[in-house]
């Protein structure tokens, strides 16, 4: 893939040299000088302009773009990067960092963003995640399908552990993608069993979310 990435400070460069280091043609655009330090990703493609300026977004070639970053610690820049790159130059997937939770309402279509990714909320899930059991935990939202990645751990009395992932009826709308087992990650088959304490991790429609609990968990809960 080309990805451009606005927003060239530390959470930028980690994004950048995590797709350099899987293949992808990365561009890396910042606006602040200072900033600017391509010896931290010396394989990215560097260009020092302002990505809510329409001309530079062109010699930045973003239409030929696969995916669209906007990595800045500035909310309204990065809102203004993801309109232009859907509106002005079509890119297929913008992905949008969100920093104030307040602000996480407005990264959505009618701003060019396909997927939001707040640290507020992924820093609350986590610890959720971490910590519940015999719950549903929304670990991502995918704002385009408005389908969510949620993860649900398996208590002991869980009315299908130690039946086949085939046993399970899941609602419509409602995939289980993969089973987190002590350091293992499996990928589920219609044969393999679910165990107590397994993580499940599910991509899920939001209206299923609530039937998806059920069926895991129990109506009870």
């Amino acid at each position: 893939m080309r990805v451009a990435i606005a927003g060239a400070g530390n959470v930028g460069r980690s994004i950048a040299a995590e797709l350099v280091g899987n293949g992808h043609e990365v561009l890396l655009i910042e606006r602040d000088p200072e900033a600017m330090r391509p010896e931290r990703v010396p394989e990215a493609e560097w260009l020092l302009a302002d990505a809510c300026e329409l001309e530079n977004l062109r010699q930045a070639r973003m239409e030929g773009c696969d995916v669209a970053v906007a990595a800045t610690g500035d909310d309204k820049v990065n809102l203004v990067v993801s309109l232009l790159a859907k509106t002005e130059f079509a890119v297929p997937r913008v992905v949008a960092r969100v920093n104030r939770a307040e602000n996480e309402w407005l990264f959505d279509e009618e701003w060019g963003v396909d997927v939001s990714v707040s640290k507020p909320r992924l820093l609350a899930a986590l610890v959720e995640e971490a910590v519940s059991v015999g719950d549903l935990v929304r670990l991502l939202s995918f704002r385009q399908s408005q389908a969510n990645l949620v993860e649900i751990t398996l208590p002991l009395e869980a009315p299908h552990v130690g039946k086949a992932v085939a046993e399970v009826p899941l609602p419509r709308d409602v995939a289980l993608v993969a089973i987190i087992r002590g350091r293992r990650v499996i990928a589920p088959s219609p044969d393999d069993t679910l165990e107590p304490g397994d993580e499940l991790v599910f991509v899920c429609n939001e209206d299923a979310e609530d039937a998806t609990r059920a069926v895991i968990l129990g109506k009870s809960r």
